[in-house]
């Protein structure tokens, strides 16, 4: 799915509990079911039920029937709205604030620790069959549903964003250049690119979370946290390789710099005026819809590697389907975010409704991601993507005011790309301001 995230500032929200991650109770005013994994917490409750359920993937109303049509005593009521950070998110902390949340909502990856540093994520963990499902996810989609709290579950992981290179393969044919599977080659590659009047590809600052992809694919992280105080390292050496690799080919002008999601970036793509594309294995769509002229000439290649013969991705994008904290129903709401997220049936229609691509080991391998794609040279292009998320390092961690460091990054990059500071020194401020606004919030922040 293709999304943006700098609508609404979700956390510079105030806070509802200042603590750590870790250090939260599971309901602040005693209402529903109590964290930690209690066994007592998550009982099946008494008599019919109806379940409140808000989300933004299109055609989940379709999705939810079928449950509902197959538990005739548990029904679900979908409410549809924005993607998270164009309103979701904003309305769910005030329902939270009110006693009026749903009973699961969906949570992108990196919103989840926001959610969770509020007190707003219902601990599922205890409930029937959660535990048991966790082999079922590839490895690190689930330990962002952990959150790093041993014997905790704050939410199921419903898809993924491994990451790839779109390519547009004519265009590097005629020109009798190599594709690149490397960085250092893709930096060559780039020269030869740009000789032909083109870019290699475009770096935007619209959206961090390809940058994020990119240190996450180095085996870097922005955020940990120990269970008392939070780390932050957005200038971690990782980062700062990356950041320099991209700073070295915007100074020598070998990639474009136009703003991302725009018509102008559209048409770079469609009229071969850029060659690839770092992206999600949802940046398929993003092609089809935003160059349609190159029908039958871009394949998809494994990313290039910091090393040769290496097998890392990054990851862009992603979301789970979380329970809410003060659900009077917490067994029957895990029930249904497992079924969503690991049924054969639900994870069909979600395919087939969304384009999604499942967080569960076997969803990604379901007849529908198996055949070839027509805009792509008829290339089974999910294979590649289903080989890059076992290669998508389980250490990263997101920080809990992740749109502040969107934003700051965001405004770094561009002074950047304009002269003003590197993309270097653009992590070096993101750092000092995201400690600031930890501890404005009484966060507490590891020395």
């Amino acid at each position: 799915m293709r999304i943006t995230r700098r609508a609404v500032s979700v956390a510079s929200l105030a806070l509802l509990s200042p603590l750590a991650l870790a250090a939260c109770s599971g309901d602040a005013d005693g209402g529903g079911a109590a964290g930690g994994g209690d066994a007592a917490a998550c009982e099946p409750s008494d008599g019919e039920v109806t379940l409140q359920f808000t989300s933004w993937v299109p055609g989940i109303e379709d999705v939810v029937a079928i449950w509902n049509e197959q538990n005739p005593d548990v029904q679900v009521e979908v409410q549809t709205g924005p993607n998270g950070n164009s309103g979701t998110y904003q309305n769910f902390f005030n329902q939270l604030e009110a006693g009026n949340a749903p009973d699961l909502g969906q949570i992108e990856f990196d919103a989840l620790p926001n959610f969770r540093v509020q007190d707003g994520l219902q601990d599922i963990g205890a409930c029937e069959g959660v535990q048991e499902a966790a082999d079922q996810f590839v490895d690190w989609t689930w330990s962002q549903a952990t959150l790093g709290e041993e014997g905790s579950v704050y939410a199921i992981p419903q898809d993924s964003g491994p990451m790839a290179m779109f390519y547009r393969e004519d265009l590097f044919t005629e020109a009798g250049i190599e594709i690149p599977t490397t960085w250092e080659e893709f930096a060559t590659a780039a020269e030869q690119v740009r000789e032909q009047g083109g870019y290699i590809t475009n770096f935007s600052v619209a959206d961090i979370n390809q940058f994020a992809g990119l240190v996450w694919q180095a085996d870097g992280s922005w955020f940990a946290n120990d269970g008392d105080a939070w780390e932050v390292g957005l200038d971690s050496a990782e980062s700062v390789e990356v950041a320099d690799y991209w700073q070295d080919l915007i100074e020598r002008d070998l990639v474009s710099t136009l703003p991302g999601w725009t018509s102008e970036w559209d048409n770079a793509y469609n009229t071969g005026q850029a060659w690839t594309w770092v992206s999600a294995v949802w940046g398929a769509n993003s092609i089809m819809t935003g160059a349609p002229d190159t029908a039958g000439s871009w394949r998809v290649a494994p990313m290039p590697q910091w090393e040769a013969g290496g097998g890392a991705a990054g990851n862009w994008g992603g979301s789970t389907t979380a329970v809410f904290n003060g659900t009077e129903h917490p067994y029957e709401a895990a029930q249904f975010a497992l079924w969503l997220n690991t049924s054969d049936e639900a994870l069909d229609a979600l395919i087939e409704a969304a384009n999604l691509y499942p967080a569960t080991i076997e969803g990604q391998q379901r007849p529908a991601l198996a055949e070839g794609v027509e805009f792509y040279g008829g290339q089974e292009i999910y294979e590649v993507f289903g080989e890059a998320g076992p290669g998508v390092p389980a250490g990263w961690t997101w920080g809990p005011t992740m749109t502040q460091v969107y934003n700051d990054l965001s405004d770094g990059f561009s002074g950047a790309i304009s002269g003003d500071g590197s993309l270097g020194d653009a992590l070096g401020d993101a750092q000092e301001s995201t400690v600031a606004a930890l501890e404005s919030q009484s966060i507490p922040v590891a020395e």
